[in-house]
């Protein structure tokens, strides 16, 4: 090698080693959830020997792994939203009522009528996505808290879900429509797809346009947004918009699984998780920033909780509990204060 490759060779390693360090200083706060996530892992191997196997069935890939990223696509969908939403300094406690009317729509249209599943498919999204625009007028135009504006609908919707499959949990038999649940796709859950198809989406949309900038200088100071010229009213209805859009598919996929629609169970409490897996991801409540990516990796480390506490065969009534202790810690090392108070004594003293 010539003396002037050797320098080019070294100048290339330089300006890699550069851009990564430029990376990690710019998103130091990544580092701790990622950690977070590799530890639990880490112990989910620990407590089962066999957590990263992966097996092959008749072209199908089975797993922990797979099990853990497949039963996290419906919470990834929310925290999608919830990431928009908490970024303009609101919430949306109804993406668990908006799942069970995506799936009531989807399963009771497709048993009784004679629409082609595509447009069933829209047609439960649409609802959704109608639910979120719903609170965002109460948010956005009535200025009601979005705490009380989205608690509204968290109530009302099991109802309105129940009123669509009349009380009862609404099944069906259509392989096309059961196929975002249980369906594969390159061997892999086809719910996986779904999931990571609308977070290109999505990223593309708030990344590649100036929605992104505008959703976070709303939640910054919406009022100082409005005297540069932003509608903010207008930037938070397309954020619940897209909160309900993506809680309507998640509903289509929970549906699917089990091929039928429950109004009473389908997704509760599952906006708690969203709501934590946005905060585990580094985001802030006081809105202002959103990561979308992170809001994924706070999903993955909640799931994988969840998976490693089921494979540990801690009985069900302590699983509640672990899980609240577990997350509580991945919050605390995610704390620049924690952290400050810990490191504290092992510092040298002038």
């Amino acid at each position: 090698m010539t003396t002037k490759e050797t320098t080019t060779a070294s100048a290339g390693t330089n300006d890699v080693g550069r851009r990564m360090s430029n990376w990690l200083r710019a998103n130091r706060n990544a580092l701790w959830p990622l950690l977070a996530l590799g530890l639990i892992l880490f112990i989910d191997r620990l407590v089962s020997p066999t957590f990263f196997r992966i097996t092959v069935v008749d072209g199908h890939y089975f797993g922990s792994v797979i099990d853990i990223v497949k039963n996290a696509a419906p919470a990834m969908l929310l925290a999608i939203g919830m990431a928009l939403v908490i970024a303009t300094r609101g919430i949306d406690l109804s993406v668990g009522a908006v799942i069970a009317i995506g799936g009531a729509v989807a399963a009771v249209l497709v048993r009784t009528t004679s629409l082609p599943v595509p447009v069933i498919i829209l047609l439960a999204i649409g609802a959704g996505t109608l639910c979120g625009m719903w609170n965002g007028f109460l948010v956005a135009f009535f200025d009601i808290q979005p705490v009380v504006a989205t608690l509204i609908l968290m109530v009302a919707g099991r109802g309105i879900a129940q009123l669509i499959t009349e009380g009862q949990i609404a099944t069906f038999v259509n392989e096309e429509l059961a196929h975002w649940g249980t369906g594969y796709l390159f061997g892999l859950p086809f719910q996986i797809f779904i999931a990571f198809g609308v977070l290109l989406l999505i990223w593309l949309l708030t990344r590649r346009t100036a929605i992104g900038m505008l959703i976070e200088s709303v939640g910054a100071n919406d009022r100082a947004s409005y005297y540069v010229g932003i509608n903010a009213r207008l930037i938070k209805l397309l954020v619940y918009m897209i909160s309900g859009m993506c809680a309507g598919i998640a509903g289509i996929i929970v549906a699917a699984n089990i091929k039928g629609a429950d109004g009473n169970n389908a997704g509760l409490w599952s906006e708690l998780d969203a709501v934590l897996a946005v905060v585990i991801g580094g985001a802030s409540l006081n809105g202002g920033r959103f990561h979308l990516v992170m809001a994924m990796i706070g999903v993955l480390i909640i799931q994988s909780m969840n998976t490693g506490i089921l494979v540990s065969g801690i009985t069900p009534e302590f699983n509640l509990v672990v899980k609240a202790i577990v997350v509580l810690i991945v919050l605390l090392i995610e704390s620049a204060q924690f952290r400050e108070l810990i490191s504290r004594p092992f510092r040298r003293t002038a």
